[in-house]
């Protein structure tokens, strides 16, 4: 199957180029020459990765970056910049936004392709971009082998609050919460479990846990623990001293939302039986009230 490139960038003469040369190379491209058809284009048929010149007639290529990275269906988009600007602050806004390279004008054509070439196999990782945990195939293949198995038991975490959280303080703040969560619960595994045991990151709003009966429970005890005590120093410290407020405009409506929380699953043979993977997931997403 190709990987489709969108090439977002209005110097006509460049496009074309890039298009034809990719092309030539085995890729599908599609082409935008503004920050608004780039974003529409990304969000009806998402792309594999983006090339994303700064300098656009209408929104610039930071701005189309934010917006990327706003957006849901596009925010984990491998994003390369290429642009004239030069600076270090331009490079590091760009890094700042999400994008995984920024190369700069006039560029080695076979450099880039390198480049594009090596993002694409990063971003095809079978591990989460962001905690570097295995991601939901290699979850999902750990969690089949294990049922084959009489002496597991699994956990899952559920982290309550966590997309109302990145709609207020934006990706940046949201991703250190998805580290801080990765590094607690690998710890909680070192320190309190087995030799085998498995940590994964298969979507967004939850980490996975495989271990054995007997450490589940002081597992599952200390990580919703830890986790419960340190989600609100995620928030600005003004922020906890008011129970955290939002205002909607100097004077508009108040929405009071609550700190994100943290709530677990825990299953084992007993539970059962779960005569497959989908049967034993289903038990694992049932709902918790926090």
């Amino acid at each position: 199957m190709k990987h489709t490139l969108l090439i977002i960038e209005d110097d006509l003469d460049t496009s074309e180029m890039l298009r034809v040369y990719f092309e030539a190379q085995g890729y599908r491209v599609v082409t935008a020459v503004t920050g608004q058809d780039g974003l529409d284009k990304c969000r009806s048929e998402p792309p594999n990765l983006i090339l994303l010149d700064v300098r656009l007639p209408d929104l610039d290529g930071f701005e189309v970056g934010q917006h990327l990275q706003e957006d849901v269906r596009t925010s984990r988009l491998p994003v390369i910049f290429v642009t004239e600007r030069r600076s270090r602050d331009d490079r590091i806004a760009g890094l700042k936004l999400g994008a995984i390279d920024y190369i700069t004008k006039p560029f080695d054509v076979q450099e880039l392709r390198l480049r594009v070439r090596n993002a694409l196999r990063r971003a095809g990782s079978q591990n989460n971009p962001v905690t570097g945990l295995p991601g939901e195939k290699l979850t999902d293949d750990r969690l089949s082998a294990m049922l084959e198995r009489s002496d597991w038991a699994v956990l899952t975490i559920s982290i309550h609050g966590l997309d109302k959280f990145n709609e207020i303080y934006g990706f940046v703040a949201r991703d250190d919460v998805l580290r801080a969560i990765a590094l607690t619960l690998t710890s909680a595994v070192d320190e309190l479990g087995s030799i085998d045991d498995f940590v994964g990151h298969p979507n967004e709003n939850q980490f996975v846990i495989i271990t054995i009966p007997g450490k589940v429970a002081q597992i599952s005890h200390h990580v919703e623990d830890r986790l419960n005590q340190a989600m609100n120093y995620f928030y600005p410290i003004h922020d906890r001293e008011a129970g955290y407020v939002r205002r909607g405009g100097e004077d508009g409506p108040k929405e009071k939302v609550p700190f994100m929380r943290v709530s677990t699953v825990t299953l084992s043979p007993k539970e059962g039986p779960f005569s497959n993977l989908e049967n034993l997931k289903q038990a694992l997403s049932q709902p918790i009230k926090v």
